[in-house]
């Protein structure tokens, strides 16, 4: 199981820490990842962890430097720490699997205010 958790209401410029817990699975064993889905899109990719633990972004230029993936293994919790939110950062964030993908919960809302 994946479950993200942390998000909340933030001004335009602030910072967010979500977390994903997870069970049930070996936690370096398959690449995670963070999605979002913002109203009326498509589910995104946003960042990656791999089994090796190296995180990368995937999110297009304007969310380059920005997003920053890690992970405590120990806890097994994976973390997506976002730094000057952007209103266009709204959505609900999800975590999951990043190959084979399982069912997608409920997710964690980001709300930016401008």
């Amino acid at each position: 199981q994946l479950q993200a958790s942390g998000g909340g209401l933030v001004q335009a410029g602030g910072s967010l820490r979500l977390s994903c817990t997870t069970s049930g699975f070996e936690f370096s064993s398959r690449a995670l990842s963070w999605y979002r889905q913002a109203p009326g899109n498509q589910r995104e990719l946003v960042a990656t962890l791999t089994s090796a633990g190296y995180g990368y972004t995937n999110v297009a230029d304007s969310g380059k430097g920005r997003f920053a993936v890690s992970a405590d293994i120990a806890k097994k919790t994976m973390y997506l720490q976002i730094d000057d939110l952007k209103p266009e950062d709204t959505a609900v964030y999800y975590c999951n699997f990043r190959l084979g993908p399982q069912s997608w919960g409920q997710g964690t809302q980001v709300t930016v205010s401008s």
